[in-house]
This record gives structure tokens, sequence and C-alpha cells, in this order.
């Protein structure tokens, strides 16, 4: 069974270093370099700025991190939600854009319901009925889905919570290292949870993010970010057009509360199947609009990938327009993709329509507590939860 925790020892060293990924071609499998690369907070960061992003309701100050590389892009990073706030990066002619849904201020985070670039946590996804039992003990969630399932930790999950932030360095570019204390029975989860998240970019345009976490009490831990990309920029329009490639062949079947049934469904010669580059719009009206809203929100097993700690290649998005292209790597056994079905135009969610923006989330399966067959979410004492995903920028002409 896949597991996502390794001893204090073992994971200590990978704790000490960002893993630099060479160049690879779509589909292929990123292999680290023999020196791997040493965070170090012993010198001032480089290409790193900080600034108010003003106050929450009660008063707790945020700040706004801001990372530069040599190549132009922008990374913006914010202790509310352990967040990215955006992201910049150049089009073939070389003109940036922001290429995520975001806010300008923290009232924007505070009031949202779509947890832009916010880190989610404890559980990404849902738990079915907000119910999960550990070593004979049941617990109880909040059931903050249609008032059924849980979903993204609850509704004072780790996207609703101000972290300590730092800036550190790393070779080739700079980082920030967020870190939260998750208290037991928070959102009634078990243990007291010590949370790190780590963002870092480098020359090579990639921003890789880091999850480690420890506890003292047997708990659940699944980790992820939940940007929502638009790689012609804000105000593009739908991404209908984008080109997709995922490397998956299975996604997980699910019922109409889009909890799995623990059936592993073939995507092939169905409008689920992405293992080629394909638009997003291609088939995406055979949809027929339900609690899905009409479009795709669902978890794709990825493949080669059931215990590796290196990440490997999970997908690849193009807008043709801009030529802009993002990759995504990872050690996690699965990616959402989800397509904005839910974005409606309302003033909350910052006015973004149906369709302006995907996620693609990396993750463990949905309801893993609640399914022995799944890859396993459970973390105990003297285990140290650690994943990595890494999204990599460029564009083509």
């Amino acid at each position: 069974m896949t597991r996502n925790t390794m001893t204090r020892k073992h994971v200590f060293a990978i704790l000490m270093t960002s893993v630099v990924l060479s160049q690879m071609p779509a589909c292929s499998s990123a292999e680290p370099l023999d020196k791997p690369a040493v965070a170090s907070t012993e010198s001032k960061p480089m290409n790193i700025e900080q600034s108010s992003f003003g106050k929450t309701a009660d008063g707790q100050p945020i700040t706004l991190y801001t990372l530069k590389n040599k190549n132009g892009l922008i990374l913006r990073l914010i202790n509310y939600g352990a967040a990215i706030q955006s992201l910049e990066t150049p089009d073939k002619n070389g003109k940036l854009a922001n290429v995520m849904l975001s806010f300008d201020d923290i009232t924007g985070y505070e009031k949202h319901k779509a947890h832009f670039g916010c880190t989610i946590g404890r559980f990404g996804n849902r738990i079915a009925h907000g119910k999960f039992t550990l070593d004979g003990k049941e617990y109880s969630l909040a059931k903050n889905n249609n008032g059924v399932h849980h979903l993204h930790g609850g509704p004072m999950g780790f996207d609703r919570v101000v972290w300590k932030g730092e800036p550190i360095e790393v070779p080739g570019g700079s980082g920030v290292r967020f870190t939260y204390l998750s208290k037991d029975g928070e959102e009634g989860y078990p243990g007291n949870m010590q949370v790190t998240v780590v963002y870092s970019l480098n020359d090579k345009n990639e921003v890789t993010i880091d999850y480690t976490a420890t506890t003292d009490k047997t708990t659940v831990a699944n980790l992820t970010n939940h940007s929502y990309w638009t790689l012609g920029g804000i105000g593009s329009g739908p991404v209908l057009d984008h080109e997709v490639t995922l490397n998956a062949e299975q996604y997980l079947d699910v019922d109409d509360g889009f909890i799995p049934t623990g059936k592993l469904l073939e995507v092939k010669g169905t409008k689920m199947d992405f293992t080629k580059p394909k638009k997003i719009g291609a088939q995406i009206a055979e949809f027929k609009p339900g609690n899905d809203k009409g479009g795709y929100d669902h978890c794709y097993v990825l493949r080669k990938l059931r215990g590796q700690e290196v990440p490997q290649l999970a997908a690849r998005v193009k807008d043709p327009n801009s030529g802009r292209v993002m990759e995504i790597l990872t050690t996690e056994p699965a990616i959402q993709f989800y397509t904005g079905n839910f974005l409606d135009g309302d003033p909350i969610n910052g006015g973004f329509k149906q369709h302006e923006a995907f996620c693609l989330e990396t993750q463990h399966y949905p309801d893993s507590p609640n399914q022995p067959s799944f890859p396993t979410t459970t973390l105990r004492p003297n285990e140290t939860y650690h994943t990595q995903t890494v999204h990599r920028f460029s564009a083509e002409k």
C-alpha cells in the first residue's frame, strides 16, 4: 500500500533540500540533480520583498511576499491561508500576465468561497458524511459540503487561518516557509499537527511546493493547493481552448455526492481521456448539468507515481493563444481536475464566470480514510508526512 509518510530520520534530509528538476519532455520522468539544493536562512534571501497586505477583520497583520527570478517571473504569496496571491509569467512574446484568479486585498480572501490559491488541509477534497474511524475510534467533522459531507478541511480549514511566514534562500532563487500548528480537535481532527508549507521559485521558472506535517496523535493528512489557472491571463475569457494532457489512464468513479465508490474507471474512449493533448472544451458539452454544473471535477489516478519520492510529470497544459505552458510534477498519487464549474459571476468570488479558470490539485484520493483499498492518508506519531509538487512554466511560439 502506498504511504505518504516516512520516519523522521528519513525525512530530515528531504526537509533541508529543495529538489531541482531537470528539463524533460511531456509525459516523461523527472530526475533529481546529483547535488540537491540546500535551503538556508543564514543570509538574507535574494529577490524577495515583504510588504503589508492589510489586516484581517480581527486585526491580524497580513504580509505579502514577492519573489522574482532572472527571467521575469513574479510569484506573490500571503500568510493568510499560506496562499499564492498571484503569479505573473511571460507569454510567447515576453509579455507578463497574472495567470491565476486572485484578489488584491485581504478582504477578498476572507470573504471568498472558492479557495483561490490557498493551502487546503487537513484533508483536501471530501470525506463522506464527515466521519472516519481510526484505531477503533470514530471522529466527526464539520459537514460543510451541502450539509452532508466534509470538504477541504472544513469551514475553518488551513485556508482560513494566519500562518507564520519566513523568507528563505534556495540556490537559484528564493522561498517562503509557512508554518502552522493545527491543534487537537480543530475541525474535529485528532492530534496536534505541526504543518510546514514551503514555496520556492528558481531560475528555471519552477515553483516548488513542499508540504510536511507531524502529529502527536494518529490522524489523517492530505494537503494540496487550490489555485485556479488561466494561462491566457486574467480577463482572457474561458479556458476551453487550453490543451490538457494528464498522465492518467484511470479516474475515480463517484456517486452523486462526489464520494468515491471504490471503483477505478478507464479513461480510454471516453470524454475523460486526456492521455493525449485535448482542449478542455472538446467534450465538455457531453456533461449534462447536474451536481457537477456541467464540467470536469474528477480525481485522476496518476500512473507510475505510486511509491515515488521524486516528482514526476502529472499534467501539461498549453494555451495556444498566448503560448504559455504549465507542467505539473508531483509525488502524489492523484490529481483533481476541475474546470471552474461553480464560478457564476458572484462578486464574492471575484466576479469570475464558469470555465474562466481550471484547477489541477495534486493529492491523495478523496475519502481515503473510509476506503481501505486506497493509498493511506493515515499519519501517526513518529512519522512525517511529506509531499512535493512542482509547477514549471514556459512559452512556445
